[in-house]
């Protein structure tokens, strides 16, 4: 394994699965809430399921998964187990785990330049590596968190306008700004132009039909299938790139099955399905001075006394709290220290419901104690 993926000690460790629990590759292992928690708390959190919140929205799935088993779970009317939801940008943590996957079989190398085909050699966005494209420090000007016309948002205008058929060559046509590295700024096109790379990696040479049916295989043979994920469908463009910053459908037990991955750092029932060290990058912070809350790929808690703290999805945190985020309030949250998975798919009304959220999260987060 590379040795850019050896991190530092201060993350609390991942914890493995319990002896007894069965994997969830069939069927999830179910339990009653373990002995400490604090049940009204829990009970309170899954009544946002029962009723349109003004703040929080919809709520329509939360799976709360504990020691590997589902200790609550609650949907709401129309919706059930089995009714796969939009990921939105969860996607992007997906994404990085098919580049941990394709780092895992030697065919990319983190800190290697990852390049497009729109790109001259001498062009500085051809330069820039992989992690850094993971940890959106990239340097791209690229505008989409808080721009409210959907004419000026640049997610808006590569998925649904101008660049829907081709989301990389619109991605690869935006100019970079900041060096490399120096500065974080949440990209979706980014992410696309990682996908459309991947591509290149899993099927060279190919054609969109051709590269989209690669890239779906290498889904369903190293992720979704060993995971059991049998929900999963993942969206391409025209030009045969995986939407992978925005477009997965799955059932929120899914969403917590690839969840659990991550807590159990990579590992599935004996068979290492990301690189050792490759869920200590997702939830390291990057070089950027102003991205204390994101990882690569997921967002994280910044420790107490740093100052973006307050800007967290949880400022009270537990600092070990990381999660995969998408629009409109969809969540896989983890929390090592208290081996503990929580999913929340809906829609937030406004995306000022985020602090809604966020405060909706942490006080269940906090219904479970530690397990060490």
């Amino acid at each position: 394994m590379q040795a850019a993926l050896v991190f530092a000690a201060a993350l609390v460790a991942l914890p493995p699965q319990p002896a007894g629990v069965p994997w969830p590759t069939v069927q999830w292992p179910t339990a009653s809430l373990p002995g400490g928690v604090e049940a009204d708390a829990v009970t309170t959190a899954l009544a946002a399921v029962d009723r349109r919140d003004p703040e929080l929205g919809e709520t329509r799935a939360v799976v709360i998964v504990q020691g590997g088993r589902i200790v609550a779970e609650k949907y709401r009317e129309g919706y059930a187990a089995t009714t796969r939801l939009v990921s939105w940008s969860m996607a992007k943590s997906i994404t990085q785990a098919l580049v941990g996957i394709a780092v895992g079989k030697g065919l990319v190398a983190l800190d290697r330049a990852m390049g497009n085909p729109h790109w001259a050699a001498g062009d500085a966005r051809a330069q820039v590596t992989w992690r850094q494209w993971l940890q959106m420090v990239d340097g791209q000007d690229y505008h989409e968190i808080g721009v409210r016309d959907p004419a000026r948002n640049d997610a808006a205008r590569m998925l649904f306008g101008a660049g829907r058929l081709d989301v990389a060559a619109f991605a690869a046509s935006l100019p970079q700004i900041h060096p490399a590295g120096t500065h974080w700024n949440y990209n979706t096109a980014g992410i696309e132009l990682v996908d459309d790379a991947l591509g290149r990696v899993f099927a060279p040479g190919a054609a969109a039909d051709e590269r989209r049916g690669k890239v779906a295989d290498v889904l369903a043979r190293e992720l979704f299938g060993p995971l059991g994920m049998r929900s999963a469908l993942p969206e391409f463009d025209a030009a045969g790139t995986f939407l992978g910053g925005s477009l997965v459908y799955a059932t929120a037990r899914d969403f917590a099955r690839f969840g659990l991955l991550y807590l159990r750092d990579g590992v599935w029932d004996g068979r290492r399905i990301l690189p050792a060290g490759w869920v200590d990058f997702a939830r390291t912070r990057g070089p950027a001075p102003n991205g204390a809350t994101y990882g690569a790929g997921w967002w994280i808690t910044p420790p107490v006394g740093d100052p973006a703290r307050p800007h967290a999805l949880t400022p009270e945190g537990p600092a070990d709290l990381f999660t995969a985020q998408g629009h409109e309030g969809q969540l896989i949250t983890l929390v090592p220290s208290k081996d503990l998975v929580i999913v929340r798919l809906g829609h937030l009304d406004d995306n000022r419901g985020w602090h809604a959220l966020g405060r909706w999260l942490q006080a269940l987060v906090a219904a479970f104690p530690d397990v060490r």
